[in-house]
């Protein structure tokens, strides 16, 4: 099947799909009445254990194939069945399994609804959803549905209206709906939550974190793959379009929906440039690259406060030369940590090479983060890093990730991201674009938890030695 006949598949696929233009009408969507609920609140869900995890896996491109092979790995876990729209890939990626030892998956190929009838099995308890931007919420829509977890690439939806349907489908269906932040699963983000949780920083105040990554080479994706259609929303909208890796851990430092939550956001891009340039120099006259205008800004700043005074800048930036950075910086009362590259402040706490107490105008960094993270790196990072380094995926992190997942499942335990992260987190981006477009305004968030961020417990340090 041709891409553009998939765009067109998707643009009656389910809610809020608008085929390339994946992030529809966004105007007056920031400060809708919230949906009155239909189920039951979800966060901290926990469920029947599972002595065996029946798994399928909609897209095997560049992030679904990795999974497979991570998923084959773990104890517990059964590859039932395998979507995609290519032959080649879905071949690839069933051969992993035969590998693994497991009989061969069942796949459903080259019809973009295909997943629908492989979602009618019986014997499939999860999904995880693998594919380009639009198809996100309608197939974490359909899985729960039809019973199944729904485990979801970044971002979970597009739009607000899609933050609340898988809100609201849930929690109707008591279904897992986790967005696979796997940023939250590095040993660095591990080792600060941890940190925070010991109070090392003190009162958490600030918070920096961003996506900057050079992405103009997948321009050269032109049929097929991450290029062939994330090319495209460069073209038609300007925002923040990928929030999620940086956000991520700095939410979860701060509690945001345990305890805290996302209160409003004004948001502002440069102009538009490099990709435009970058076209112009790669692609000759007359390439579908130079048809059309870019009108993302370059590099995009949103600044959001949290209901009890917290504040996030938030950075988007994939085209600018630039070396790749997500900050992750926090700021508390009694220090700082900040990433790339980790750097450490907290008063009245490290002594330098003559005994004195360090001051607050120099970083602790370098081979000194040695002692730091004997001292706080995390459980689990203590348990399973060596494994997962092993096991690759971005330094780790994806193994880890879907290793806590299953683990999760096959114990009855709530998953460390849920529905309400997923819809939060992901609302950057139409917020971000509806706040753009009017000069930097200030835009709300919904309260995606209607209230239950109140009562719900911060996320505790899982401690695998300790089960």
């Amino acid at each position: 099947m041709k891409r553009r006949d998939f765009l067109r598949g998707a643009a009656t696929a389910g809610i809020g799909l608008a085929g390339a233009a994946a992030f529809g009408e966004l105007a007056g969507q920031s400060t809708p009445k919230p949906p009155q609920r239909k189920g039951k609140n979800v966060a901290d869900l926990k469920l029947a254990p599972m002595d065996r995890v029946r798994v399928a896996i909609i897209g095997v491109g560049a992030r679904g194939s990795g999974h497979v092979s991570q998923l084959c790995a773990l104890e517990g876990v059964e590859v039932k069945a395998i979507c995609d729209l290519y032959q080649d890939w879905a071949d690839r990626s069933a051969a992993v399994v035969v590998k693994a030892g497991q009989p061969a998956p069942t796949l459903y190929v080259g019809d973009p609804y295909g997943y629908k009838k492989m979602l009618d099995r019986k014997d499939i308890d999860a999904v995880f959803i693998c594919t380009p931007w639009q198809w996100h919420t309608p197939m974490a829509l359909e899985a729960m549905r039809k019973g199944k977890h729904a485990f979801i690439e970044v971002p979970a939806a597009l739009t607000i209206e899609e933050c609340w349907a898988l809100v609201d489908t849930a929690e109707e269906t008591q279904r897992h709906c986790m967005m696979m932040e796997n940023v939250n699963y590095g040993r660095e983000e591990l080792m600060v939550l941890n940190m925070v949780r010991k109070g090392a920083l003190g009162e958490l105040l600030h918070g920096e974190a961003s996506y900057i990554h050079d992405l103009r080479g997948q321009m050269h994706e032109e049929e097929r793959g991450t290029g062939s259609w994330r090319t495209l929303e460069y073209m038609s909208h300007d925002g923040n379009l990928y929030p999620t890796h940086g956000l991520g851990p700095v939410a979860q430092y701060m509690n945001i929906n345990r305890g805290d939550r996302f209160d409003y956001m004004s948001s502002m891009s440069c102009n538009s440039r490099v990709r435009s340039i970058y076209a112009k120099e790669h692609f000759p006259a007359g390439h579908k690259w130079r048809k059309r205008a870019f009108v993302c800004g370059d590099i995009n700043t949103s600044i959001i406060r949290s209901v009890k005074g917290k504040t996030i800048m938030v950075q988007w930036d994939e085209q600018l030369p630039r070396p790749y950075t997500r900050h992750n910086m926090i700021q508390g009362t009694k220090g700082v940590w900040a990433g790339f590259p980790g750097r450490l402040v907290i008063e009245d706490k490290f002594k330098d090479k003559e005994g004195k107490v360090r001051g607050t105008e120099s970083w602790l960094q370098g081979g000194d983060l040695n002692a730091v993270y004997e001292e706080f790196d995390h459980p689990l990072y203590k348990s399973e890093g060596e494994l997962a380094v092993k096991m690759g995926g971005h330094g780790g992190m994806d193994f880890l990730m879907l290793w806590r997942i299953i683990y999760c499942l096959r114990n009855g335990e709530p998953m460390d991201q849920d529905v309400y992260d997923a819809a939060a987190w992901s609302a950057v981006t139409p917020l971000s674009i509806e706040s753009v477009a009017n000069r930097g305004k200030s835009v709300n968030f919904p309260d995606f938890t209607r209230g239950g961020w109140k009562t719900t417990a911060p996320l505790a340090i899982f401690d695998p030695k300790a089960k």
